[in-house]
């Protein structure tokens, strides 16, 4: 079978979740059953995997959502707890202090205090703490929802201190023989050649995330405002475009000066601190005397609790978040460098919730299912119904339980009512229970995708022959293609790690065939990789799911869609230009694509003044 008719089939899961999820509109949970079938089948019929091995797929994909479902529903227990204790009302009036325009807020919140969430965590955290906040401060839940998602793409790269390039790209290219020989080339060791891609992914989302706040504002204005207007959002693009560079301009240093790990975190928390002082005094804020608002303002339900009792501070109020963000820090760094000192200090708390290095306390024979071992705090399956497929879950480390642990210290801090803590719990677990349904077929059905590979046929798995197809046809105008097959991988597999994982190695020699520089072409994987989560099935089900948004899944992509378009387009355009600098000069095909993106951004803001 050639490669082009098995790349068309290996497209059938990913259209039909556009046509029933994003065409028809049909809920995630009716349209996700039906992409799974439709994956099973091609691994089944087509690629010729055993039944064995789809059931192992598929069985890791159920622990998969069980594990999604439990940061979901620690993300929503402490957002219901904040509610109960009067929290939300309070961050509510601090804001108001600033300013009560939503255009103002959805940049302080969506895209600084997430991309600073985004680098302590990754994986979807930031939707699950972003986006109930805003939901609480009286933002619809859909908005909420397509702000949240927009901003999962400059930080995305360098999530949970660096992950998608140190285990992604690490990983993917697994030091193969070529990559170490191209970084010797440069003088460099692996981890070294690992920094450099780093950087250069920095700089390449630090030129396309000048307009993402403004990309939200803009969509903001245009979806949720009385009067449907991109232009009310262009208005305060000096402000957004201030905000943008707060943060991009410290996490591009970040990256060339202390590598992959801390770009979005200190860049998110640098610029968060920048642009709160700047509004409080009024620096390029909007002149109106009507701030803006949406247009189903004050439609939301009350969030005040049930029993109220005395004003809460701003300090107290904001604690929980306060101690969301040291816990994931604390949790994810394994040591500390103190520069007066000339050392460092050793943290052992990741340790510590992974069980590193910790017997196994219960391990149990192969069976049906496969071989189980488990430590206090890891619990792992190898050998899933006889196949190569595993799975190691690590439920303390998991951010569902920090934020378990963050509501209940908020019952104390608080001084709760136990009566409205236990609501708290209760409705809670009642909206759980309705994102299950999606989320169950949903991560089933991209571990099917991933797994269809050894099979009798012999053909590699999905996503590759998909790649290879593209690659066959686009020749050397390769990179500008490049990113938009990280964002695919990305919208499959939930996950720019993942992404990064299965196309780096690809992505490395289809630069060498094009005569490519391979290091920038894997930056344009792992840049389009973090583009990917705007539109990724499984980040927007949870991120619906945490707001009360089940069935609207569809929606949410329809208005992403085209962001995603824009910000792959532009990275794999300057990726292009980069790259055939040296032999085409700068009026090649990617700067002149890039250029003219510019040119549109900078004339739609141009009319908007004019009128």
């Amino acid at each position: 079978m050639s490669i082009g008719f098995l790349s068309v089939l290996s497209l059938l899961p990913i259209i039909s979740v556009a046509f029933f999820l994003v065409w028809l509109r049909w809920p995630a949970s009716k349209a996700m059953p039906i992409s799974y079938v439709v994956a099973l089948a091609l691994a089944l019929w087509v690629w010729g995997v055993s039944f064995p091995q789809a059931a192992a797929a598929s069985f890791n994909g159920l622990v998969d959502a069980l594990e999604l479902i439990f940061i979901i529903f620690g993300a929503i227990l402490l957002l219901n707890t904040l509610r109960e204790s009067g929290a939300i009302p309070a961050i509510r009036r601090g804001f108001a202090d600033i300013t009560p325009d939503r255009r103002i807020q959805v940049i302080i919140i969506a895209w600084l205090f997430g991309s600073f969430i985004e680098g302590s965590a990754g994986f979807g955290t930031p939707a699950a703490v972003a986006v109930p906040l805003m939901v609480g401060l009286g933002f619809p839940a859909m908005a909420a929802v397509v702000a949240g998602m927009i901003i999962q793409s400059t930080p995305v790269s360098f999530g949970a201190l660096g992950t998608p390039i140190l285990v992604g790209v690490g990983t993917g290219l697994g030091g193969a023989p070529e990559v170490l020989t191209y970084a010797e080339g440069l003088s460099l060791e692996y981890p070294g050649f690992l920094a450099l891609v780093g950087a250069r992914v920095a700089t390449i989302h630090a030129v396309a995330g000048t307009f993402v706040p403004l990309i939200v504002v803009s969509v903001m204005t245009r979806f949720f405002g009385r009067n449907k207007s991109f232009a009310e959002g262009l208005k305060i693009w000096k402000f957004a475009l201030f905000a943008a560079f707060a943060m991009t301009i410290p996490y591009l240093v970040v990256a060339n000066v202390l590598g992959p790990e801390f770009p979005s975190l200190l860049g998110g928390l640098i610029g968060l601190a920048i642009v709160v002082t700047a509004s409080k005094k009024g620096f390029l804020m909007p002149r109106d005397t009507a701030h803006w608002e949406f247009a189903d303002a004050g439609a939301a339900p009350s969030d005040e609790p049930v029993t109220a009792g005395p004003e809460m501070s701003l300090v107290k109020a904001w604690s929980p978040y306060l101690f969301v963000a040291g816990l994931l820090i604390l949790t994810r760094l394994q040591e500390v460098g103190v520069p007066f000192l000339g050392s460092s200090i050793a943290l052992p708390f990741n340790d510590w919730l992974r069980g590193t290095d910790m017997a196994a306390i219960g391990t149990v024979g192969a069976d049906a299912v496969g071989s189980v071992s488990f430590t206090w705090s890891t619990f792992t399956l190898q050998g899933i119904f006889g196949t190569g497929i595993g799975q190691e879950v690590e439920p303390f480390y998991s951010p569902g339980a920090l934020f378990l642990a963050v509501s209940a210290i908020t019952y104390f801090v608080h001084g709760m009512n136990p009566a409205a803590y236990v609501r708290a719990w209760k409705t809670s677990g009642r909206t759980i229970l309705s994102a299950g349904a999606a989320l169950v077929f949903t991560v089933p059905m991209v571990q099917v995708f991933l797994n269809s590979g050894g099979g009798e046929s012999g053909y590699m798995e999905m996503p590759y022959v998909l790649a290879e197809g593209v690659a066959s046809l686009a020749g050397s105008a390769w990179p500008l293609f490049a990113t938009f097959i990280g964002g695919l991988g990305a919208f499959v597999a939930g996950s720019n790690t993942i992404s990064n994982m299965m196309f780096s190695s690809f992505q490395f020699g289809v630069g060498e065939r094009i005569g490519a520089d391979p290091a920038w072409i894997v930056a344009l994987q792992a840049v389009g990789g973090a583009a990917g989560n705007i539109i990724c099935v499984h980040n927007v089900v949870a991120a619906s799911a945490v707001v009360g948004l089940v069935g609207r899944e569809g929606e949410v992509i329809r208005k992403t869609f085209w962001v995603f378009v824009y910000y792959a387009l532009f990275t794999g355009s300057l990726g292009y230009g980069i790259v055939s600098y040296a032999e085409s000069g700068i009026l090649n095909a990617g700067f002149v694509i890039a250029g003219l993106i510019v040119a549109g951004a900078i004339a739609a803001i141009a009319t908007m003044g004019r009128r």
